[in-house]
């Protein structure tokens, strides 16, 4: 393996991620204003399962990543970028973690069970009883991560970009997977 590139895990775990992540928002954003229905009910928890499963991919790649430290940036990266990739990268754990949690807390607020993927053995503890009050603040919370989650995804992504496509260090390419010959 390439000192230079992250590992198969990492990889495959922060592609995973990168693509539930914006499923999860954009069902979010959809679901929110329909009327009640069985349907509404449905997406919602579907957008619970993926909450779930960022959440468990989130700790995953957390672990995996104090056990295998990620590749040295070039050393052509300015330092202010270096420190804003890891400001950013910390963040983005953050968000991947406390997205989950805060809309789980919400759920348990509402009365509403987190049920993931419809198996009731999997039920989540209510980590809160029901309050309509703190149900509505901890939605106001869930929403704020979630939108400053958007946004460090969308940092993220276009320093991505910037550096192949104006920069042209190869950056990107440590977290893209392998090519074979």
């Amino acid at each position: 393996m390439d000192a230079a590139r992250y590992t198969g895990v990492a990889i495959a775990l922060h592609w995973v991620v990168a693509l539930l992540v914006p499923c999860g928002f954009a069902l979010g954003l959809y679901m929110v204003d329909l009327d009640f229905s069985p349907r509404k009910l449905s997406l919602y928890s579907y957008h619970k399962w993926i909450g779930v499963t960022v959440f468990a991919l989130a700790v995953l790649r957390i672990a995996w990543r104090l056990a295998h430290p990620p590749p040295n940036l070039p050393s052509t990266v300015p330092r202010w970028q270096v420190a804003a990739s890891r400001a950013v990268h910390f963040l983005l754990y953050v968000c991947l973690v406390a997205g989950p949690v805060s809309g789980w807390l919400y759920s348990s607020a509402s009365g509403v069970p987190t049920v993931p993927f419809g198996i009731a053995a999997l039920q989540l503890p209510d980590l809160v009883s029901k309050d309509r009050e703190l149900a509505l603040t901890l939605k106001f919370v869930h929403m704020t991560i979630v939108y400053s989650l958007a946004l460090l995804v969308a940092v993220h992504v276009t320093a991505a970009l910037k550096h192949q496509l104006i920069d042209r260090d190869g950056i990107i390419g440590r977290m893209l997977p392998a090519r074979t010959s």
